[in-house]
């Protein structure tokens, strides 16, 4: 398999089109990028700002520029002699009536040719929880119509139409003595699900005036009439709405009530059951086509952890796709977790990579300070494993609740089956609330052969931790391990299969939405460690952790991606990276966000449950700002700042409701939203505390500029393929979705870039991301040169000695023949206070570094300088950086 050597993420859809990404193609091909790597592209919901809501898997979206668009950009990179890998989506599919599998279980109920291509449950109706309010409070705005576009009778709520089973037409038409009608009733009695095409086409026919087949435009009217006055009354719409494989109903509904297996809590994205082998057939036709033309390179698999057995998967579409694709997965691992070593992948997206490089950033003295600050402020301290457990907790009784329900219903079938002693429901509901509050990684991977060995070891350990805590009585946890592990009568081992799957289905977007997409905007000492990717516990950060954790991913995956901001990611990697100093002067940022708090103390809103922003939403504020203020914005750029401004209350509004604590997306309290937009919009108006703001900022700013570059080096030069999300090969201050998912400047990246013809040194250039970019365009292009030793070499963490040891990461990568030594500074507030491009380097030529047999008494030529330098057993950092801040040293012969 050749391996990228680096790849681009581009984000297609908010304006990026195919035709566009031709023309980038040169600038990408300049930056040293091999391959470029596009979000899903495939066709999804109208409007779709991401396309993870695919409506049809097997037809490139037109809006994007369709297959005739895919195929020029494919041939412009097989010209340019880059590849393309294709981000698809096999958990899940929107449950859209665009899309024409949803629209057909909608129209034919179990009866669908793609009835088993959904996890339904179908000894009820089909829930669709699209209404504004429950189905008879909102009767006046329901109607049946004819639908000419589509082919059928519908029920119409505002600008959706929900097709009705053609079985009761019948009880809709008897009535109706037109002959248009009994044309219609007469196709509809001879309809099949086996030959839905010429069903609907028969009733398009029909309705279809000026045609041979159809009726007058005044027939269509008289129908339309007769229908109207047919849905003036309640009770024909509740009668019809009684007889469909399918039950209309609020969206409010849709936690506790969902006959469907969802993607994570997203009514709207459907689960796709894709152990299936027609249904992974169906889900991949087109994609498959385009790996064996030769047209994609590589794919990534989203969300694997939804799947029923990601293993079995993973090994189908290997077996599919053949030994020289490049395959990764996006899932998320915990604290000493690593991807299984049978599964048939290069690795995975690289969220654990971000986790990593904060190792080299944080200063941990400083952090423990800062967590003391900011429980001084909050009034209380910060227990994250009890945090967690609320938030999980929320998840399980709120969020999930109808997961949970459908698995606590399976289990009380097992149980009965068995013949065993009933346990009362709540007391399983509680036992099994303990597993998943204290379950440790996202998932398991049982299957319907039980659970695998380790998964079984892991399992005792959370039993033993459950019985420890004494919230769960023993009986129910001993026959909830039993349906995990698979030890059950075998007449209900398929039911007991389907909870384990079930089970680990749920248990991984619980984890995401309780830590991402709640803990994360509720606990705020320092938001870049509030990071996909990351654990919320306080740890102690280190380079022999770094350099622990790089020696196991050259063993583990050495060709995973190596990413540092994504789609996903809360914040962009600079915007981290600057937040990362704040461990290096604890008290000064305390410091100001009390003075900061006293110059806006008059825009505290007092409401009747607190404060609003209450003292540890300020915190956040403050630090959120840090992390996203453009270097070049002064307090006197009027049109900058309200250009900020509204990208931050974008940004405001989605963590207030994403931590749930005072407000949410489902029932937005829009008092204190209000009251905290309020304080944002005077921040911004501030003069007073902008200029102080600015001034105190500076010098974190400046550490952070610093920062980025370092861990731009090791992400280009560690083990991995570097990952550059677009317009993060400059400065990256980007906030959460959608903030991050904006389209870069391409024309001012590409001019920038072709403007170079040296290493940037100024103070503009390091702010406006112009070292950031050569750094990694050369850098690139060593890889590109070396792959052999970026793949497969070795890593050799060296240690810095001396007056500013504990001021330089370092480390090697060697094979036989080559070697590349990385020399970057880090925790540089205090060392290097000044602007990086003046500052003075005291210190280092009282550092040196220790070579060992193989990296020393060689020659090595400065990649940014070209100079070239002799290094023995001894290595000084000063003769290695000659007044640069970083080198990547590259041995000659």
């Amino acid at each position: 398999m050749a391996f990228p050597t680096s790849t681009y993420r581009l984000q297609f859809r908010n304006g990026m089109t195919f035709d566009r990404a031709i023309e980038l193609v040169p600038y990408l091909k300049k930056l040293g990028i091999s391959h470029l790597y596009a979000s899903p592209i495939f066709t999804a919901t109208s409007g779709s700002t991401h396309g993870y809501d695919v409506t049809n898997a097997n037809e490139i979206d037109p809006t994007i520029g369709g297959r005739e668009g895919f195929d020029k950009l494919s041939a412009t990179l097989k010209k340019a002699d880059l590849g393309l890998i294709l981000d698809i989506v096999p958990n899940h599919i929107a449950a859209s009536l665009e899309n024409p599998w949803w629209r057909s279980i909608i129209e034919w109920g179990e009866d669908s040719l793609y009835a088993s291509h959904f996890d339904v449950d179908w000894t009820r109706s089909l829930t669709l929880p699209f209404l504004g309010d429950d189905f008879d409070a909102v009767i006046s705005d329901l109607s049946i119509t004819a639908d000419a576009q589509a082919g059928c009778l519908a029920l119409t709520y505002y600008d959706s139409r929900y097709p009705l089973n053609p079985k009761t037409y019948a009880s809709v038409l008897d009535g109706i003595d037109l002959p248009i009608a009994k044309k219609i009733a007469t196709i509809a009695a001879h309809a099949s699900p086996w030959d839905a095409n010429a069903f609907h086409d028969g009733i398009r026919a029909a309705l279809s005036t000026g045609t041979d087949a159809g009726f007058s435009p005044a027939d269509t009217m008289a129908l339309a009439s007769a229908l109207e006055k047919f849905s003036n009354d309640p009770n024909n719409l509740l009668k019809i709405r009684d007889l469909q494989p399918w039950r209309l109903t609020s969206w409010r509904t849709a936690a506790n009530n969902l006959s469907y297996r969802r993607f994570f809590e997203i009514t709207g994205l459907a689960g796709l059951r894709v152990e299936e082998e027609s249904v992974f057939d169906d889900a991949h036709r087109l994609v498959l086509e385009l790996v064996r033309g030769g047209i994609v390179d590589g794919l990534r698999i989203d969300h694997v952890d939804g799947l029923a057995d990601p293993k079995t998967y993973l090994d189908k579409l290997r077996s599919k796709i053949g030994p020289d694709t490049f395959l990764i997965i996006e899932k998320i691992l915990g604290e000493g977790e690593t991807v299984a070593a049978d599964w048939p992948i290069a690795g995975t997206t690289g969220y654990e990579f971000i986790s990593e490089l904060t190792d080299v950033m944080i200063d941990n003295a400083g952090l423990k300070t800062l967590y003391h600050a900011y429980d001084r402020l909050r009034g209380r301290p910060t227990h994250v494993t009890s945090e967690v457990r609320d938030a999980k907790g929320l998840m399980f009784d709120v969020n999930f609740a109808g997961e949970v329900s459908t698995l606590l219903r399976l289990a009380t079938d097992i149980r009965a089956a068995e013949g065993g002693d009933m346990i009362a429901p709540e007391t399983v509901r509680t036992a099994l609330r303990e597993i998943l509050l204290t379950f440790p990684v996202y998932r398991t991977y049982g299957t319907a052969d039980g659970l695998p060995e380790a998964d079984r070891k892991l399992l005792t350990e959370v039993l033993e931790t459950v019985r420890e805590g004494g919230r769960a009585e023993a009986e129910a946890l001993a026959f909830i391990e039993r349906l995990i592990t698979g030890d059950v009568a075998k007449i209900v081992s398929d039911k007991a299969t389907t909870f384990r799957i079930r089970l680990q289905q749920l248990s991984g977007p619980l984890t995401a939405k309780s830590i991402e997409d709640t803990l994360f905007f509720r606990i705020n000492p320092l938001l870049a460690l509030n990071e996909v990717g990351s654990e919320p516990f306080m740890r102690d950060h280190d380079l022999k952790h770094f350099h622990a954790a790089m020696q196991a991913r050259r063993e583990t995956q050495p060709n995973g991606l190596s990413c540092s901001s994504t789609h996903d990611t809360k914040r962009g990697e600079d915007a981290r990276a600057r937040l990362l100093a704040l461990t290096e002067a604890p008290d000064v940022f305390a410091e100001a966000v009390n003075r900061w708090r006293g110059l806006n103390a008059a825009a505290i809103h007092s409401l009747p449950d607190g404060a609003a922003p209450e003292p540890a939403l300020e915190w956040m504020l403050y630090q959120a700002l840090a992390g996203v203020w453009p270097p070049e914005l002064t307090i006197k750029d009027a049109d900058g700042i309200a250009a900020l401004s509204n990208r931050f209350l974008t940004f405001v509004e989605k963590a207030l409701r994403e931590a749930k604590l005072h407000t949410n997306w489902g029932e937005p309290n829009e008092a204190y939203e209000t009251a905290v937009a309020d304080y944002v919009h005077a921040l911004f108006g501030n003069r007073i505390f902008l200029s102080d703001f600015v001034a105190t900022m500076q010098p974190f700013w400046w550490a952070g500029a610093v920062n980025g570059i370092t861990q731009t080096l090791i992400k280009l030069t560690a083990p991995g393929i570097p990952d550059i999300y677009q317009g993060s090969e400059t400065l990256d201050l980007s906030l959460v979705d959608p903030d991050n998912r904006r389209e870069p400047d391409f024309e001012t990246l590409a001019k920038q870039l072709s403007a170079a013809t040296h290493l940037p040194v100024t103070d503009e250039d390091w702010l406006n991301g112009a070292v950031k970019q050569q750094v990694i365009a050369r850098a690139l292009r060593l890889r590109q040169d070396k792959p052999t030793l970026f793949s497969q070499g070795r890593y050799i963490p060296l240690t810095g000695a001396g007056k500013r040891g504990r001021n330089v990461i370092s480390f090697a990568r060697a094979d036989e023949q080559d070697a590349v030594l990385l020399i970057a500074p880090r925790l540089v507030l205090g060392a290097f206070a000044e602007h990086p491009s003046t500052a003075a380097l005291d210190g280092w030529d009282e550092t040196s570094l220790t070579l060992q047999p193989g990296l020393a008494d060689r020659r090595y030529r400065d990649l940014f300088s070209g100079r070239v330098i002799a290094a023995g057993e001894k290595l000084s950092v000063a003769e290695a950086l000659s007044g640069q801040h970083f080198t990547l040293l590259v041995a000659e012969g």
